[in-house]
């Protein structure tokens, strides 16, 4: 999915673009939601607080394509980056 969307990042298009990045970038929390795990396939596979009102999200997918999402006390979240081979690391105990 990212090798797809790259290019359309690249070009920077604008808003008025018909393309599946100009789409996503900002979405209802929701509908942003079901956008990542229903049609791109998606797993959250982490989260944590930015501040009191921003929550990061990471999304992965099985293929190694990532999506970070900024979601927003308002119900509104933002992908602010995107990109491939994700690689997981486990901490382990100290």
């Amino acid at each position: 999915m990212f090798r797809a969307l790259l290019p359309l990042l690249l070009l920077a298009l604008p808003a008025g673009a018909t393309t599946p990045i100009a789409e996503v970038l900002c979405e209802q929390s929701d509908r942003m939601e079901q956008r990542l795990s229903q049609r791109m396939g998606s797993e959250r596979q982490a989260m944590g607080l930015r501040g009191p009102e921003q929550v990061m999200e990471l999304w992965t997918e099985r293929n190694g394509d990532w999506t970070l999402v900024v979601t927003y006390a308002s119900g509104t979240s933002c992908i602010v980056a995107m990109g491939q081979d994700w690689q997981a690391t486990v901490r382990e105990p100290a």
